[in-house]
């Protein structure tokens, strides 16, 4: 994986193509990792060839599930990947595991896949994608015995979600987890305080999902100045 700022925090970012890639890569000091979220394309086929524009610029591309986070979107992003060795992707945790199994016996091995869960408003606890609410404890041990590397927790709504957050994350570095990926309303007035409540803890990597906030909305691309903005926020 690509270098970190203060060798812990990369930042996922959405990108129209290989231009719009290159210029927020620049902007964000190298801590990107561009994206693309799979429902933007009607065929797996013509998401892979986009990926692929996009790895001329980046050696990892991720492959996002679209929809808000859509778990019904989990074998259009597999499919996706076989195609085009993105180097990350995201999927519901029912699939996480089967996934990356899946992945490491076929041409592409060594993807990095996430699972995701919703936060619950409860410290300590997390929702599955299928709606069961587990102990966030339980729900590692688990993560961990089924070989998952990272977990998105989504929607986090900027900073709404801290406390549940910092305490996933802690726990994650504690069972061996390597990431922890949160989304959802993540902007440059609050992810200050999402960097600093997790700065300290010590798991492989942290990267915020940033979308809406940073996408110009007529050309679908990502604002250079908008992930410089964000980037400027953390290192004064």
């Amino acid at each position: 994986m690509q270098r970190k700022l203060y060798d812990k925090f990369l930042f996922n970012y959405l990108a129209k193509d290989a231009g719009n890639a290159a210029e927020i890569m620049e902007a964000g000091g190298g801590y990107v990792v561009p994206g693309i979220v799979s429902d933007k394309f009607s065929t797996p086929d013509k998401a892979a060839l986009k990926v692929q524009e996009l790895k001329t610029v980046t050696e990892m591309v991720s492959v996002g599930l679209g929809g808000g986070g859509d778990a019904a979107n989990w074998k259009r992003v597999l499919d996706i990947s076989l195609a085009s060795n993105p180097g990350h992707l995201n999927q519901p945790f029912e699939t996480a595991s089967y996934t990356k199994g899946f992945l490491d016996g076929s041409d592409v091995p060594n993807q990095l896949v996430n699972a995701l869960v919703k936060p619950t408003g409860q410290v300590g606890r997390i929702q599955l994608t299928s709606g069961q609410v587990m102990n966030a404890e339980e729900f590692l041990d688990l993560a961990a015995a089924l070989g998952i590397e990272s977990i998105k927790i989504m929607p986090v709504n900027g900073d709404e979600h801290i406390d549940e957050l910092i305490h996933l994350t802690r726990l994650a570095g504690a069972k061996g987890i390597r990431g922890i990926e949160p989304a959802g309303g993540i902007n440059a007035s609050n992810i200050r305080n999402l960097v600093e409540g997790v700065k300290n803890i010590d798991i492989e990597f942290f990267m915020p999902h940033i979308f809406g906030a940073t996408i110009d909305k007529q050309t679908g691309k990502t604002i250079p100045t908008k992930v410089r903005e964000i980037l400027d926020e953390l290192e004064d």
